[in-house]
């Protein structure tokens, strides 16, 4: 998706949003003065950062956009304006990555991962995310900062998502992230547990994780146990989420840009023409499997 049909898309989601405030701001009396840049325009500059690859917004919005998008954005403002105006785009960016998120297809695939806001040799000096974040441990080392989790498709597409500190146990979100899948969820062994499996499978989602080597075997369908392998396709798309949509980094001075920066790069990899799937679609033994 170029930089023209990006903006169009988000501003036919904007217009349609704006119908409904305009609205209902009319009817209580309120007026909204609209500023220098529009809303659209706002997100779309800020979702192409991460398609760009540059590497800081700074670096980006100076040297690219304020020199080649002159023409695109005529009301350009200064840097330190439009970081300004960053947070107010952030509740319209959530609603705009609701609508981007895929449709499920009957099998599921759910993780987490760590996003750290400083090194752990600052922890004690970190004021940005006093508070807020917390430390964390992964399969690597400890960490502070926060947990992303993410559900996607076999078509790769994002389901849902949400945000914990770093502290938080992964089996947690999990019943809220699934209100909306049917089918079969994989996952690894940090969501291994009865009371979850029991939960989930009474809203028609069945969570399927390896054993642990201290637990007796079990039998698993093969085609389970197939699918379970390929669960690997989720570190890609969290590799593609932190090293080309740039949605973790350790520069951030403000909770609300560190949001909209992780929203937009979430928003940018949905838009992305190409993602890590499965190759599951016309397989007749897969449909038979969701239609079970």
């Amino acid at each position: 998706m170029n930089l023209t049909e990006l903006f169009c898309h988000v501003d036919d989601f904007c217009q349609l949003v704006t119908r409904t405030e305009q609205h209902r701001l009319l009817t209580s009396g309120v007026r909204q003065r609209q500023g220098e840049l529009w809303d659209s325009e706002i997100m779309t500059i800020l979702i192409h950062f991460h398609q760009a690859h540059y590497r800081t917004f700074k670096a980006y919005y100076t040297e690219y956009v304020q020199v080649h998008l002159r023409g695109e954005f005529p009301k350009l403002v200064s840097y330190n304006r439009f970081v300004q105006l960053t947070p107010r785009v952030l509740v319209l960016l959530c609603a705009y990555l609701h609508a981007c998120f895929g449709v499920c297809t009957g099998i599921s695939l759910i993780d987490s991962t760590p996003l750290k806001v400083c090194h752990n040799r600052r922890i004690a000096q970190h004021k940005t995310f006093a508070g807020l974040a917390q430390r964390g441990k992964n399969s690597v080392d400890w960490f502070f900062g926060f947990k992303l989790h993410l559900v996607v498709n076999d078509c790769g597409e994002l389901l849902a998502c949400c945000l914990t500190a770093g502290n938080r146990d992964d089996r947690r979100p999990v019943p809220k992230l699934v209100k909306r899948l049917f089918g079969k969820l994989f996952g690894d062994k940090g969501y291994l547990s009865q009371d979850l499996f029991e939960q989930l499978w009474g809203q028609r989602v069945h969570l399927v994780t390896k054993l642990k080597t201290t637990m007796k075997n079990r039998l698993m369908d093969m085609t389970d146990k197939l699918l379970q392998r390929q669960r690997a396709i989720m570190e890609t798309i969290i590799d593609q989420l932190k090293n080309i949509s740039q949605i973790e980094h350790t520069r951030h001075r403000s909770p609300l840009n560190f949001m909209v920066n992780l929203v937009c790069g979430l928003i940018a990899y949905a838009h992305q023409p190409k993602k890590p799937s499965l190759h599951l679609v016309g397989d007749t033994e897969f449909a038979i499997l969701i239609q079970n």
